[in-house]
């Protein structure tokens, strides 16, 4: 544990509080995409299957079972609660996640560190949270006008993945032998997608005025 992966753990926590916020407060989803929140989800059963076989410390099974739950809660009250689901642009959100799927698990079983059924998922959970975000990123570029609450939880979560980065570096340097090139590379993939949303979240946080994607 070092600062950048306890901010990055904390900024990653935040932007799914945001995310509840949004959906218990207003009882809407409107500009969330439901295959983002979905992709997720996989993203985080694949990656912690270990939870209940491997004991690290209390933290790290509280944070497991924290973003298994969250992400399952946001798709239930996607999917399920009578007055979110209404509210959901089914019309807007038409990206092809079972792509992203597909094409993540593909690169699980050819780039992987061990060829495990664990590893394997490990692999795959990593793949395809560096793509996860773009159905989200896509809906937004098409509604174009986004609500503060939405526009935090990207933000945040873009943070998050900007900090772990920060991480990787700081434990290249501290520790021996730590190099895991999967998990860097997607993490640069990953926070390359956020930049173009970041800038116009500067600009919008700069000039004061409402965040607006262009289509």
């Amino acid at each position: 544990m070092n600062a950048f992966r306890l901010l990055g753990d904390m900024t990653h926590l935040f932007s799914v509080l945001v995310l509840l916020l949004k959906i218990y407060a207003t009882k809407s989803c409107s500009g969330v995409s439901r295959k983002t929140q979905e992709l997720y989800m996989l993203v985080f059963v694949a990656r912690y299957l270990d939870l209940f076989t491997d004991y690290i410390s209390l933290y790290n099974s509280v944070m497991k079972v924290v973003f298994i739950t969250s992400s399952a809660a946001i798709v239930w009250c996607m999917r399920r609660h009578p007055q979110v689901r209404r509210t959901y642009d089914k019309e807007q959100d038409t990206f092809r996640h079972v792509v992203l799927v597909a094409a993540a698990f593909l690169l699980a079983l050819i780039f992987n560190e061990r060829f495990t059924f664990r590893e394997i998922c490990w692999a795959f959970s990593i793949y395809l949270e560096a793509v996860a975000i773009l159905p989200q990123l896509v809906l937004l570029q098409r509604s174009r006008n986004v609500d503060n609450l939405t526009g935090q939880y990207v933000f945040f979560l873009g943070a998050y993945r900007a900090l772990y980065i920060l991480n990787w570096i700081y434990r290249y340097f501290t520790e021996s032998h730590h190099s895991r090139w999967i998990p860097w590379l997607a993490g640069l993939v990953q926070t390359a997608l956020y930049a173009d949303f970041f800038y116009y979240y500067f600009l919008s946080w700069k000039n004061n005025v409402k965040l607006e994607l262009p289509a």
